[in-house]
């Protein structure tokens, strides 16, 4: 489990594609001593778990056709910024939101505003995501908790605060660019219940 609340911008150093899998090799300025092979990492909100520690600043995860068809990671590129937040530990502060890093699919920007040292990113999401999406709830982008501030049909926007912007890759989305997203998980919950209580309902 995760917070949504960033703690590196690392970046991929190495690509290695097969036919079934692709190897990545993460580079972090994150403190890795005590990290251990299995442990879980999530890059840009994708959980990973750690293979390998090549050299002491880098790690190497394994992406499966699954995680690929439904990340950003399916065209990604050596070099490329990425969002870093280790697992939880019992004890520590939940800062965002509960965050999972099962990653449902991507979304697009599709606006960005500058407001003074703010910046309002419009997002167009799956029609299978968008309704999960709420005003005032919360959605994970690239990782990154953020609050939802309006929606309309597929559309949502966030306001991304001047920290934010300065510790997350989020600041260098361009429009059409892709993110990882993950919606709340309580709201996939309840539609789960609602389905079954309808069902029963059906046969009385």
């Amino acid at each position: 489990m995760f917070t949504g609340i960033i703690q590196d911008v690392g970046f991929i150093q190495h690509i290695n594609c097969e036919k079934q899998q692709t190897h990545m090799r993460f580079e972090t300025a994150l403190d890795m001593l005590t990290w251990q092979l299995g442990d879980s990492v999530a890059v840009d909100g994708c959980c990973l778990t750690i293979t390998d520690f090549p050299t002491k600043n880098t790690w190497s995860a394994t992406l499966s056709l699954e995680t690929l068809a439904l990340t950003h990671f399916s065209h990604a590129k050596v070099g490329q910024k990425v969002n870093m937040e280790p697992a939880l530990h019992v004890g520590d502060a939940l800062g965002g939101h509960i965050v999972t890093g099962h990653i449902d699919g991507s979304a697009q920007v599709k606006d960005i505003t500058d407001i003074g040292a703010h910046k309002a990113y419009t997002f167009v999401a799956p029609q299978a995501l968008a309704r999960y999406i709420v005003k005032k709830g919360s959605v994970a982008l690239n990782g990154t908790s953020l609050t939802v501030n309006d929606v309309d049909e597929c559309y949502f926007t966030v306001n991304l605060i001047p920290h934010t912007l300065s510790h997350t890759n989020l600041s260098l989305l361009q429009e059409n660019d892709c993110v990882n997203i993950e919606t709340d998980m309580f709201a996939r919950y309840v539609e789960r219940i609602m389905y079954f209580q309808t069902k029963s309902e059906e046969t009385e």
